[in-house]
C-alpha cells in the first residue's frame, strides 16, 4: 500500500506595503542625511566621463576644486563672531538631464569632504524642517561644513520662501552648499506656480550658486532596450511568494496608501524590502498621486529595490498630459529609474 504524500507546505505570503505606516522619529531623519546605499561606493575615480561630453570631465574638475576649499579652515571675523563666509559663491549647482551622473558626482563630493556634513534630497531637507521646525533645523545643520541637496526642485511658493530663508541662514553660519537639478536655479518653479511673484526669492537662491553644466544621455538606457514587458498577475504573485524580502500589492491600492503616508516616511516603509511586486499597473493621470509615486520610486532607487509588475509597461506610467506639464523632468527621471530597477529584477 502506497503511503499518502505529505501535505504540501504552503508558501509564505509576501508582505504588503499598504500594511506599513511607519513612524519616523526626528533624530532618525537627521542621522539618515547621508548618501543612499546605492551611492555608498561612488567616488570621483569611479565616475567615467563620456569622451563625447567634455562637460562631464569639467564637472569632475570643478567639484574636486570646490571640495578642496572645504578642507581649509574658514577665516574668522573675530573672537566672538561667527565664521566669515567663504570667498566667492558659497554653492555649486550641477545642472543637467536625468541619468548623466549628477547624483554620483554629488555623492562623490560628500565622500571626499570633511565633516560634519549632510546629504539629502530636496524633499528630505524640507521634510526635516517640517519635523524639527525651522530653528531646530538651522541649529542641526548650521555647524556643518557642507550640505548636499539632490534633486533640487521648487514645487510651490511656500517651498520657495522656506528654502531661500533656510539656505541664507546656513550660508551666514559658514555652511557650503552643493545641489543637483534638472532646472537652472534661475528657472526653478517655472510651469508649476506663479514663479514671477517670487522672483526675488528665486534670484536670491540663484545668486548663491556657481552653475556647472553636465551634458549627456541617460546612462541607465545606453544601449539598453525599452521597458521590459510586464508579466501576468499569476506570474508576479508567484515570484513574490518565492522571493525573500518581497512585497506584493495591487497598484491602485498602493497609490491610495501613499496618499495616507507622508513622503518623509516612504524610505522607512521600504525597510527590509528587497523587491516590490505590483499587480495591475496603470497610467497615473492624477498629478498628486503621480508625484507621490515619483517620491516612492526615488526611495526604491536609493535602496536598489527590484521591481516586478503586471499591467502596462513601466515606460507608460505617466500619460502625455502630465509629461507636457511643469513636472515633465521629474516624471521622466522616475520612469528612467523604475525601468532600471525592473531590468535588474528580470
Amino acid at each position: 500500500m502506497t503511503a499518502a504524500a505529505p501535505d504540501a507546505v504552503p508558501a509564505a505570503q509576501p508582505s504588503r506595503l499598504v500594511d506599513r505606516e511607519p513612524r519616523v522619529p526626528a533624530d532618525r531623519l537627521v542621522a539618515e542625511l547621508v548618501p543612499p546605499p546605492h551611492f555608498d561606493g561612488v567616488r570621483f575615480e569611479t565616475y567615467v566621463p563620456d569622451p563625447a561630453q567634455p562637460s562631464q570631465s569639467a564637472a569632475v574638475a570643478a567639484l574636486r576644486s570646490f571640495g578642496a576649499t572645504l578642507a581649509a579652515p574658514p577665516p574668522r571675523r573675530g573672537l566672538f563672531r561667527r565664521s566669515a563666509p567663504p570667498e566667492g559663491r558659497p554653492g555649486v549647482y550641477l545642472d543637467g538631464g536625468f541619468g548623466v551622473g549628477k547624483t554620483h558626482l554629488l555623492a562623490s563630493l560628500w565622500h571626499a569632504s570633511p565633516g560634519p556634513k549632510a546629504f539629502g534630497t530636496f524633499v528630505e531637507v524640507t521634510n526635516l524642517v517640517g519635523a524639527l521646525g525651522f530653528g531646530a533645523t538651522v541649529e542641526a545643520l548650521g555647524g556643518h561644513k557642507l550640505l548636499c541637496i539632490d534633486e533640487f526642485e521648487l514645487d510651490d511658493p511656500g517651498d520657495t520662501v522656506l528654502v531661500s530663508t533656510l539656505l541664507g541662514r546656513l550660508v551666514d553660519s559658514g555652511v557650503r552648499l552643493a545641489a543637483t537639478s534638472n532646472t537652472l536655479p534661475g528657472a526653478l518653479g517655472e510651469g508649476r506656480f506663479a514663479a514671477q511673484d517670487f522672483l526675488r526669492e528665486i534670484q536670491g537662491l540663484s545668486a548663491r550658486f556657481d552653475v556647472v553644466r553636465v551634458d549627456g544621455e541617460d546612462y541607465r538606457h545606453r544601449g539598453l532596450p525599452a521597458a521590459p514587458e510586464p508579466g501576468d498577475d499569476e506570474d508576479v504573485a508567484r515570484r513574490a511568494a518565492t522571493t525573500p524580502g518581497a512585497t506584493l500589492d495591487r497598484f491602485d491600492e498602493l497609490l491610495a496608501h501613499l496618499g495616507r503616508v507622508h513622503p518623509s516616511r516612504y524610505g522607512a516603509m521600504l525597510d527590509g524590502v528587497a523587491a516590490v511586486h505590483l499587480l495591475g499597473v496603470q497610467p497615473v493621470s492624477d498629478q498628486s498621486a503621480a508625484l507621490r509615486l515619483v517620491a516612492l520610486v526615488d526611495r526604491m532607487y536609493d535602496r536598489d529595490v527590484r521591481v516586478v509588475t503586471s499591467g502596462v509597461p513601466l515606460d507608460r506610467l505617466f500619460p502625455d498630459e502630465l509629461l507636457r506639464g511643469g513636472y515633465r523632468k521629474k516624471y521622466l527621471r522616475a520612469v528612467s529609474r523604475i525601468v532600471a530597477l525592473s531590468r535588474v529584477a528580470g
